[in-house]
């Protein structure tokens, strides 16, 4: 099996940890760099986490790239504690020294471009800050990337900031037009229209940590204070809520199996005029002819997913053979 060659950007929260952990289980996935961003946490917590990620998975060969500390608006990144815990990972606090000795600079991440030329996939899980520099930067190094899975925005469902926008999107808009007016080829967008339906429930959770502590895997077994950390907060945002919508692991899963999500191909532009939209996404969905449509780039934006599909992939990658699901 050829394993898909993995850049990752991420602002490593609780969800980021989960899909990563998801991606190391899997024997599909190669993640070969990461860019730790701001986002869910500072920068600097972000890189710690991404050192705290090597070592307790053993991967220290991968690299951490410094990402941006601030978005492309200026302004001072407001992060969200009651969400992914103050140091990002929900209960968890981790223990290390000198993590930000670990990290190479952002620019070094050409080299891996260059290496996997045309066999590399860049998934975007947090602010896409970095990635616009990316763009800005290196345009013609990015049209060597084979594609683009970017979690963000709201296009037919509220938002998780703003009635209208996307935690993603919102924190720096300015990065994602730079980003979706500059790709040179259609990217794959999971907004919260599916990645609010990525359910992990409890009854999942709890099996798993059952099958972690019974095989002794330390990693396994951090996923369940985390996620339970989560699935907290959604009880208070989301009454009635089944468990913990993992976004970030719907974009790693969607990567694995196209052929299990609906996309639609539309024009997509994301507000930056401030006011009460700021920072929403707008796809246009219209029935109407390309004349009449607006006049931006054309991405793929998740429509719908098999949750069935999605719920076994998850826990058979997890447990690391084909079990009935809880």
């Amino acid at each position: 099996m050829k394993k898909k060659n993995v850049l990752l950007f991420s602002d490593f929260g609780i969800d980021d940890f989960v899909a990563v952990i998801f991606a190391f289980f899997s024997e599909e996935i190669n993640i070969v760099g990461i860019v730790a961003d701001y986002g869910n946490v500072s920068r600097e917590d972000a890189i710690r986490n991404a050192a705290y990620l090597q070592e307790v998975t053993g991967h220290k060969e991968i690299p951490v790239f410094s990402g941006a500390v601030l978005p492309l608006t200026g302004e001072v990144p407001v992060y969200y504690p009651d969400v992914h815990g103050i140091e990002g990972l929900g209960p968890i606090v981790p223990n290390l020294e000198n993590s930000n000795d670990i990290f190479e600079n952002f620019d070094d991440f050409k080299d891996l471009i260059q290496k996997y030329e045309n066999d590399i996939i860049i998934v975007n899980v947090g602010r896409l800050s970095s990635l616009a520099a990316a763009f800005i930067l290196y345009p013609g190094l990015m049209s060597k990337v084979s594609d683009f899975y970017i979690m963000g925005g709201a296009f037919n469902v509220p938002g998780n900031v703003t009635p209208v926008a996307e935690a993603n999107f919102y924190g720096d808009p300015y990065a994602a037009n730079v980003v979706f007016a500059n790709a040179p080829k259609k990217i794959h967008i999971l907004p919260l229209d599916v990645t609010m339906s990525a359910i992990i429930t409890p009854a999942v959770v709890d099996a798993l940590d059952a099958y972690y502590q019974s095989v002794q895997n330390k990693v396994g077994l951090l996923i369940k204070p985390m996620v339970d950390y989560y699935f907290n907060f959604y009880k208070g945002t989301s009454p009635g809520i089944s468990g913990s919508p993992l976004h970030d692991l719907l974009t790693f899963w969607a990567m694995l199996e196209e052929a299990e999500i609906q996309y639609m191909e539309v024009p997509v532009k994301i507000i930056v005029n401030r006011g009460e939209a700021f920072g929403q996404s707008i796809g246009d969905f219209r029935n109407a002819p390309p004349e009449d449509k607006m006049k931006y780039r054309i991405h793929r934006i998740a429509v719908q997913f098999n949750y069935s599909s999605f719920i076994r992939k998850f826990y058979e990658i997890m447990t690391n053979h084909k079990t009935k699901t809880p």
